[in-house]
This record gives C-alpha cells, structure tokens and sequence, in this order.
C-alpha cells in the first residue's frame, strides 16, 4: 500500500532529509515518531503527493507518485489519501456539511448528500451538519474533520499530531477513532507525532523514527 525506498526531500535552500524505507501493507498502521522539526510533516506531505520527492521511489496505493502530473495529484489524492492535518483548515464560511462537499467537487464527483450523512453519522456528529466551523468544539472538529478525511472510502489515512494539546482523555478517544475508522475501510494508518502515549496506544503498529535533519532515519 506504501513502498518508500531512498527517499529523500529537500525545501528551497535548506539540509536533505533522509527517510527510511517503508513497506506497509493494507490495514497495517505506521506511527512516524520524531521531535518537531524532523520531517514527520514533510514525509506525510509526500506520501500524499503534496511534495515531490527529490530522490527516491514511492509507490502509495499502487501508484507511482512520479508518473503524475500536479493536476493529476490532486484528483488522485482526494480519492485515495485521507489527511487529518493538525490544523483542520475546516472552511470558516462554509457549514460542515459544504466543508465535506468540497471532497468531492477536489475528486471531480458529483456532490453526495447521502454519503455526506452517513461519514458524519459514522463519526456522531450528523446533528452539526448545518453548523459552521466556529460553531463546534474541539474535539466536534476533530471529528468531523476525520469526516472529512474519509469521506470518499480513502485506502491511506494519514494524521499529522492528533494528539497535540489533548489531555489524556481526548487523546485516547481521537486515537480509537483514527484506529476504528482504519479498520472498518481496510485503509493503512499513519500517525505522525511526537506524543509517546500514541506508541502506547498502539503497541501493534510499525514504529518509524525520523532523526535530526540531515540524519538517516531507522525503522524500530
């Protein structure tokens, strides 16, 4: 599902970051562990196409990120990839329920009302569909940001610090959603972070450590 091999990224001016190989399977979930700044953020960039890798092969749900043309991302992206940002950039203008139709108008689908609903409902929230962003809490955010993010069935869900400024409670509860949804599509999980209760919360998963920049990475 995610086939990584010397892959590498540098931004405009800055040191080459190395990344591990990575080898993940369908239904199989990956925990990116390193400090802020390592690079967990640009290697989930890549994985859903938002960066091109400077060096290196990487293969996401059968297809190689290469081949693709900058338009063609876009609309790959928005039918394979889930992402949970750790901001949501949930739209302030829209209400929630026009926050998830824009998954498929960036899929060039016709919108889906029903579907809509039921990711909602999936996640509790379908009474907040008519609500706008400002209107929610955190953690309703939060999930209807997972929503969002699974919208479409995705076969990758990628989640960039979920657990950042939640106390331990809202903590587990975001991490048993990401996990359940996960299982209940079948989709490969990777959970960017820095947070050691996520490696506690899931002791299964692959452990992948991104170093300093400019380091070697290594699988745990």
């Amino acid at each position: 599902m995610i086939r990584a091999i010397d892959l590498s990224y540098a931004y405009p001016g800055g040191e080459l970051l190395h990344f591990p190989p990575v080898a993940l399977e369908p239904g199989q979930s990956l925990v990116l562990r390193g400090n802020s700044g390592s690079g967990k953020s640009t290697w989930l960039a890549l994985v859903a196409g938002l960066l091109t890798a400077s060096q290196g092969e990487l293969c996401v749900a059968g297809q190689d990120l290469s081949a693709l043309s900058a338009s063609a991302r876009d609309g790959w992206r928005a039918r394979t990839i889930g992402f949970l940002p750790q901001k949501l950039h949930l739209s302030a203008a829209l209400t929630v329920a026009e926050n998830l139709a824009l998954v498929h108008f960036a899929a060039g689908v016709p919108t889906d009302r029903a579907a809509i609903g039921r990711s909602l409902a999936a996640l509790g929230v379908a009474d907040l569909a008519h609500r706008r962003p400002s209107q929610l809490s955190g953690g309703q955010a939060q999930r209807v940001a997972l929503a969002r993010a699974v919208l479409l069935q995705p076969k990758v869900i990628l989640a960039d610090e979920p657990t950042a400024s939640l106390d331990d409670a809202a903590a587990a509860a975001a991490l048993g959603l990401l996990t359940s949804t996960a299982a209940e599509l079948g989709a490969t999980l990777v959970i960017a972070t820095h947070d050691a209760r996520v490696t506690q919360a899931l002791p299964s998963s692959i452990q992948c450590f991104i170093g300093s920049i400019g380091n070697t990475s290594k699988i745990l």
